[in-house]
């Protein structure tokens, strides 16, 4: 039985020879090593290996909670290299700069949320990378806890199969500010959260099937773009946000029993250009507020287009620039549900709008008329959903046509675009 000790010695040496790549191949001393020892191989090898270090894992099991303290590189060279939890805290538990992960599957974490078990922790370090890896039977997935300059990338992130309430973030960005996130899959989580966090780029991932896709929360200068969303309960939320820019997104099929695209509340110098938002309840939830001078919202060049509603209004309509958008086959477009009407703050024209009803005679492209949406008395569904229900009906168009035709009460008006968009076909 002295072979095993004196075969673990050698290997060590072997990383000592070698200290710059080291390949570890569990099949050579499979036969004579069980499973669970590969973890302990993993984790010497770590230890021993000098800073810089790459380390190669060929297809297995390496079981165990791994930690890292110095910069290293760990790469999977097969198709099947696991790092699999003991279900008690962290996988992967990073606490140096300069780490990178690549080509690894990362399951069975703990299931503490006030631990924040998660796949991969990374604390208070920078120019990380995490990249190619496939995350799943996890609480949390990864979990940046003042993380900068570093990438997540390619990476496909699930969480465990539990009720939604019981699952955790695919990504939590606490005080993390310069991070990309690229190219990655992230579906049937709870969230993806940013809180206090900077100067993010969020470019080209998926987003399916989640709780709050995106949740910002007093977090300023990030950027969204590129990015596609499907089936989430709410695609993208936006709280106390600065400076953060929405572009070349496709947020489609909003679902659950919100069904909101985006939801914009309290932002400053927001920019929202260039989406297509399709086939949700509700497309822009937009919760203004009637002090908020520097509340400001550009939506300009998108495509708003076979939702229920269009542009959601609550509590104020004012500090709005609407321009270029094209805003067609929805039920509703413009719905306001408290507050006060349309405020000369707000900047709208050049837009398509397919329920606007005059003639180019000119032919400048312009409509002659301006383009008025007006509250009128019939229209209930706007403070009781389940009135929706009869929208389509006979009694209810023929409402609307008594309302527009000879209204009994001034109706108000709640959006107006002086230059709307004329398309003849």
């Amino acid at each position: 039985m002295l072979i095993l000790p004196i075969l673990w010695k050698r290997f060590i040496d072997f990383t000592k020879v070698y200290p710059k790549t080291v390949l570890i191949k569990p099949f050579f001393i499979s036969f004579l090593l069980p499973t669970f020892l590969f973890a302990n191989l993993l984790q010497d090898t770590i230890d021993t290996a000098p800073p810089y270090a790459i380390i190669k894992l060929d297809n297995a099991i390496y079981k165990g909670n791994i930690h890292i303290d110095k910069p290293i590189t760990i790469e999977g060279v097969g198709d099947d290299v696991i790092l699999e939890g003991s279900g008690v805290r962290s996988v992967v538990s990073i606490k140096s700069s300069h780490v990178i992960l690549k080509n690894l599957h990362i399951r069975k974490s703990g299931i503490n949320m006030q631990s924040i078990d998660a796949a991969i922790s990374m604390e208070k370090v920078q120019n990380c990378e995490i990249s190619h890896c496939r995350i799943y039977d996890v609480l949390y997935g990864i979990d940046m806890n003042m993380v900068e300059n570093s990438h997540i990338v390619s990476n496909y992130i699930t969480t465990k199969k539990e009720e939604l309430p019981l699952r955790a973030n695919a990504l939590k960005l606490y005080y993390a500010h310069n991070n990309i996130v690229e190219d990655n899959t992230i579906e049937n989580v709870r969230d993806v959260t940013l809180n206090y966090s900077n100067y993010n780029l969020f470019q080209n991932n998926r987003f399916i099937g989640n709780r709050f896709a995106t949740h910002l929360s007093l977090s300023q200068n990030n950027i969204f773009k590129e990015n596609i969303y499907k089936y989430n309960s709410v695609a993208m939320m936006f709280m106390g946000t600065k400076n953060t820019q929405v572009i070349g997104n496709e947020i489609l099929s909003s679902n659950g029993a919100a069904g909101i695209a985006v939801m914009i509340g309290n932002v400053a110098n927001f920019i929202f250009q260039d989406n297509r938002i399709s086939f949700n309840a509700k497309a822009l939830y937009i919760q203004g507020d009637e002090k908020g001078k520097e509340m400001k919202r550009y939506i300009i060049g998108n495509e708003i287009s076979y939702n229920g509603e269009a542009l959601h209004f609550h509590a104020s309509i004012k500090n709005n620039t609407i321009t270029n958008n094209k805003i067609f086959s929805n039920i509703d477009d413009i719905v306001k549900d408290t507050g006060k009407n349309f405020d000369p703050s707000n900047t709208v024209e050049y837009n398509y709008w397919d329920k606007y009803i005059g003639f180019d005679r000119n032919g400048d492209g312009i409509g002659d008329k301006p383009f008025h949406v007006y509250q009128y008395a019939d229209q209930l569904w706007h403070y009781n959903h389940k009135v929706k229900f009869f929208y389509a009906s006979p009694i209810m168009t023929l409402l609307n046509f008594l309302s527009n035709l000879a209204p009994f009460i001034e109706p108000n008006l709640i959006m107006e675009d002086k230059k709307p968009i004329f398309l003849s076909f």
